[in-house]
């Protein structure tokens, strides 16, 4: 073996060294990358005038600069995914029904609600994902949906770097780890979380790369510890500035928002763009 081969390997082991004792033991999966070192996900789009989950939406977060679109994940009666929050299109659309029970035809034949008066349709997963490609990341909200068929749009947009997966369920988490251990999963933690050594436990049964709550005020270090960046949920109507600095003075690495323009320009304003010297990740 040549000295520059034996240079390779001793930096390899270090570098393998490095991440066992930060991770502990546990393989990371890269988050989607930013340009920003703040992350903004819009909740469900930019949709304070646009219509929830619709490509507008979508249009108007990249327009923004926003770093992540939140969307939500429903499978229709024949099979096909779509972006719907709730389980049925009753408030949102001018239907009735379960996404379930609608067919892929029946449910692009509403009109989501609007306010500018315009005519929006509900998307479908394969028309969001090729309108983010390459300029907006994914934060994918999985409610009830086929998880291959999902895995399987995804890779044949090319979108395997720029999604990140919130489970909901147990069982979707051991599907999407099985069939994608190369893509982010995101999810609560338990409440029920004291100590480092609860927290260490939980992530060896159930690794992830992604987490939107705090267990415990004082576990925030061990979470980054282990690799967890941290996206707060901070959507709502009354949402300000009190309540963004509230949030990221816990240590966070981004947050969830339904007002993607007024966080950016807060951001910015008090030169926080770029992350908070706390962020760690």
């Amino acid at each position: 073996m040549t000295i520059m081969n034996l240079k390779k390997v001793f930096l390899t082991l270090i570098l393998m060294s490095f991440i066992s004792i930060t991770f502990g033991q546990r393989t990371i999966v890269p988050l989607p990358k930013c340009k920003n070192g703040f992350i903004v996900i819009a909740h469900r789009g930019s949709h304070l005038v646009k219509p929830e989950n619709s490509i507008a939406a979508m249009e108007e977060a990249i327009e923004l600069g926003v770093d992540y679109v939140e969307i939500d994940l429903r499978t229709t009666r024949d099979g096909h995914l779509v972006l719907m929050h709730n389980e049925t299109v009753d408030g949102t659309t001018n239907g009735k029904g379960r996404i379930q029970d609608l067919t892929l035809d029946e449910v692009q034949k509403l009109s989501l609600n609007v306010k500018d008066g315009k005519q929006y349709r509900v998307p479908g997963f394969i028309e969001a994902l090729k309108t983010c490609k390459n300029r907006i990341n994914i934060y994918l909200d999985f409610k009830a949906a086929n998880v291959l068929k999902a895995y399987q749009e995804i890779q044949a947009a090319g979108m395997q770097k720029q999604v990140l997966v919130y489970i909901n369920k147990t069982d979707d988490y051991k599907s999407w780890r099985a069939l994608a251990p190369q893509l982010p999963l995101m999810s609560g933690l338990p409440k029920s979380i004291k100590t480092k050594e609860e927290l260490a436990a939980v992530l060896q049964q159930m690794p992830l790369e992604a987490t939107d709550n705090i267990p415990n005020p004082m576990l925030v270090e061990a979470m980054r510890e282990n690799g967890l960046s941290i996206f707060l949920d901070v959507q709502m109507a009354n949402e300000d500035p009190i309540k963004w600095k509230a949030a990221m003075d816990k240590g966070i690495q981004g947050l969830q928002t339904d007002h993607p323009a007024a966080l950016i320009q807060y951001l910015k304003t008090n030169q926080l763009r770029n992350g908070l010297k706390v962020s760690g990740l």
